[in-house]
């Protein structure tokens, strides 16, 4: 069923091969002894261009492109033999009755005299198809791309508000007044990551502003256990970044630490863009070496989000994990340029 689409991408392919035939038309003609255009000219390229039409629109998509090579050979071999013929045995006799020999040679002429124009002509419809092809493969694979971004993104949400029940949950059996603060930074965070982070890349402003209210969420768990710093240096500017990249490492230095530190905590996270528009990002946080902070390591979100940064920013970025038993830190740059 042809579509909009494909009407287009016909009328524009159409176009195409008529200018390019006009032109060949243009060149044959002009390649004669006389020079002239002449209505028997256009009656010979004419027979010469259905032959390439014929082996370009239907041999070709029907027994090269599936791999039959002896089947393409053979047709294309008796179509090349009919141009001949037509040309030998008919138009010649009705425009050269006397001055064209009817020998062997003859027909080895005709087959060499027609070959340069429809291989031209065939030539052109070969790399035609062979640069649709080339789009269309990009189109899938940028479709597969954003198909795997937007699964990725749908597994950090759930992963996100799981975590954050669990701390609303314990929030609420202690009964503590700080769980109204919580429920509202918890609903801004989802209130962007339902909206705000629906397209790839969002400007890094906002991103900082939701890091920020994220940061005090989970702050709300180390009150009176220790000391949670956040420092930016990024001044005002259109940047983009994608959505959600600095979250994962954060609620993970938490963990590591609440998890296995019930004082004396210390996280510090820091974020500025240099001049060369390069963002650089690093979380810091103590812990002690228990394993439940081994198995922190393998958790879905920092694999998640490993292969977003290896699919949004490939070679524009630097992923680097440091951990010497009692501090763990991390530090990440991304070529926003």
């Amino acid at each position: 069923m042809y579509t909009k689409t494909n009407y287009k991408n016909f009328a524009k392919e159409f176009l195409f091969q008529l200018a390019l035939g006009s032109l060949v038309f243009i060149l044959y003609s002009y390649g004669r002894h006389d020079r002239d255009i002449t209505f028997q000219e256009f009656v010979f390229f004419t027979n010469q261009s259905l032959g390439a039409l014929i082996i370009g629109f239907f041999l070709l998509p029907r027994f090269f492109y599936t791999q039959k090579y002896w089947h393409f050979a053979i047709y294309t071999t008796v179509v090349l033999c009919i141009v001949v013929f037509i040309e030998e045995a008919i138009l010649e006799r009705i425009y050269f009755p006397t001055t064209r020999g009817r020998n062997i040679a003859a027909k080895i002429y005709d087959l060499l005299d027609v070959l340069p124009t429809i291989l031209i002509l065939l030539g052109a419809k070969f790399a035609w198809d062979a640069i649709t092809q080339r789009k269309h493969t990009k189109q899938l694979e940028l479709l597969a791309k954003e198909s795997e971004l937007q699964f990725l993104k749908t597994q950090i949400n759930p992963h996100f508000l799981f975590n954050n029940l669990n701390n609303l949950y314990a929030h609420a059996i202690e009964n503590s007044p700080k769980t109204p603060e919580f429920i509202l930074e918890l609903s801004n965070m989802l209130r962007y990551m339902l909206y705000d982070c629906k397209a790839t890349f969002v400007p890094l402003a906002r991103e900082i502003e939701q890091l920020e209210n994220f940061i005090n969420l989970n702050k709300l768990q180390t009150e009176g256990k220790g000391k949670v710093t956040f420092n930016t240096n990024v001044s005002e500017n259109n940047l983009k970044i994608a959505p959600l990249i600095f979250t994962v490492f954060v609620e993970n230095a938490f963990k590591h630490s609440t998890s296995s530190l019930s004082k004396a905590i210390d996280i510090v996270i820091g974020l500025e863009v240099d001049e060369q528009n390069q963002l650089i990002f690093t979380c810091k946080n103590n812990f002690l070496n228990t394993s439940t902070t081994q198995d922190l390591n393998k958790g879905i979100g920092l694999k998640n989000v490993q292969k977003r940064l290896n699919m949004l920013y490939p070679n524009k970025h630097s992923l680097e994990v440091s951990n010497n038993n009692q501090e763990y830190l991390i530090t990440l740059k991304i070529n926003l340029q």
